[in-house]
């Protein structure tokens, strides 16, 4: 659900700034069909899987295609759109947040129906813990992920150039990183890490079991 909205987002936001692209190929929708990529959502994940021994999974939801020549602000459409996803994953974060405390009050206030909320607010942890994850990976400035969108408009045009085309090397950039160097991926992801621990700890008062990730 998580990855939907993220590209979702995406689709919405260039639609905002002008490009009718993921709309015009249906990828417009909450429907996560329409977002499966045969490669980065099944056959990849399984392979790690089952390769790593069921230690290592890494998978992504099919992009969302966008043109930006059609935003009426190239720079300024492409650091919203780029965005979209990392801010819905945020707020989705917050979301679940709120959610999660409501399912501990209810809890506590009474023996009844504890057996359902316990392993529903351990749902809305997970929820927490991955929105997180997916707008700190995405903010990692590697093409072709979110954040090198911003980055590239930071960097002197003959410079974003060379940096851009880096997105076709990218994806195996980031699977030699995520396999070879998780220690390197694991400082990238602090800031996750920090907002995790953050947010358990201002929620404790109404965690009904502990939620052991980090």
């Amino acid at each position: 659900m998580s990855m939907v909205a993220h590209e979702y987002a995406h689709g919405y936001a260039a639609l905002r700034q002008g490009d009718n692209t993921a709309k015009m190929l249906g990828r417009l929708t909450f429907n996560p069909v329409k977002h499966i990529d045969p490669w980065l959502t099944i056959l990849l994940p399984a392979m790690l899987w089952f390769g790593s021994g069921g230690r290592f999974l890494f998978g992504g939801a099919k992009p969302v295609p966008v043109n930006p020549r059609n935003y009426r602000n190239y720079r300024r459409g492409d650091i919203i759109v780029s965005m979209a996803g990392i801010a819905t994953n945020l707020a989705l974060f917050l979301v679940f947040c709120g959610l999660a405390v409501v399912v501990g009050i209810l809890g506590h206030s009474g023996p009844a129906g504890l057996g359902l909320l316990v392993p529903l607010q351990r749902v809305l942890f997970w929820g927490i813990w991955f929105n997180l994850l997916l707008a700190n990976f995405n903010l990692i400035p590697i093409p072709p992920l979110d954040g090198s969108h911003v980055f590239y408009h930071l960097l002197p045009p003959e410079l974003g150039l060379k940096y851009r085309q880096l997105s076709r090397y990218g994806f195996l950039i980031l699977l030699a990183l995520i396999y070879f160097m998780p220690g390197a991926l694991s400082i990238m992801l602090l800031p996750a890490i920090g907002m995790l621990r953050l947010a358990l700890s201002l929620m404790s008062p109404f965690i009904l079991v502990p939620f052991g990730v980090v």
